[in-house]
C-alpha cells in the first residue's frame, strides 16, 4: 500500500514523504491490515496532515482481491478518522486525469510526471508509493482550483468576485 504527502504554501508544493508499507512478509490477513492501521497511524501523528485522499476502490474481477482491498482502504481511513482527519475519495481515472492529463495513464507515466512536478530525485522501486502520492497531488489540484480557471461574465464580475486583487 503505497501513501504519498505533500506540503503546500501558498501555490508551492514539496514533498514530504513517499512510501510503501510493506506487507509482504505477513501472511495472516488480520496482521496486515493492524500494520497498516498502525503505520497510517504513524504518519499522522509524525506529519500533521490537514486532510487525506484516497483512492476509490475500482471494480475488478477478482472478488477476493476487491474484498481485501477495500478492508486496507478501510483500515486507513479508519486510522485519519481516529484523529479527525477529513477524507477525500478520487477515482482512479480522475486520479490519473489531473496528473498526467490522461485517465488511461500507466503507472509508469504517472511515476514520470510527479518526478518532474515534485523535482523526485530518484522514484522509489514500488509505484504504489507514487500512486499515494497522485491521489495527493489530485486533491490539492482538485480543491485549489487557480483563479484564472474560473469564469467570469464581465471585468465588473471578476472584481466582484475578487476584491482582494485590486490595488489602489
Amino acid at each position: 500500500m503505497g501513501y504519498g504527502l505533500i506540503k503546500v504554501i501558498d501555490k508551492d508544493v514539496q514533498l514530504l514523504a513517499l512510501g510503501v508499507i510493506e506487507l509482504k512478509k505477513y501472511t495472516d490477513h488480520y496482521t496486515k491490515l493492524k500494520k497498516i492501521f498502525d503505520r497510517v497511524l504513524s504518519l499522522i501523528d509524525h506529519y500533521h496532515p490537514d486532510e487525506m485522499a484516497v483512492e476509490a476502490p475500482f471494480f475488478g474481477k477478482n472478488v477476493q482481491s476487491m474484498l481485501k482491498l477495500g478492508r486496507a482502504q478501510g483500515v486507513a481511513i479508519s486510522a485519519a478518522l481516529a484523529r479527525s482527519i477529513p477524507i477525500f475519495e478520487y477515482a482512479p481515472r480522475k486520479i490519473k486525469m489531473s496528473i498526467t492529463g490522461q485517465g488511461n495513464a500507466s503507472k509508469e507515466q504517472v511515476a514520470m510526471l510527479l518526478k518532474s512536478l515534485l523535482k523526485i530525485k530518484e522514484l522509489p522501486k514500488d509505484l504504489d508509493a507514487t500512486d499515494g502520492l497522485a491521489a495527493a497531488l489530485c486533491h490539492y489540484y482538485q480543491t485549489n482550483v487557480p483563479v484564472a480557471s474560473k469564469s467570469f461574465n464581465s471585468w465588473k464580475d471578476f472584481i466582484n468576485k475578487n476584491p482582494g486583487r485590486i490595488k489602489k
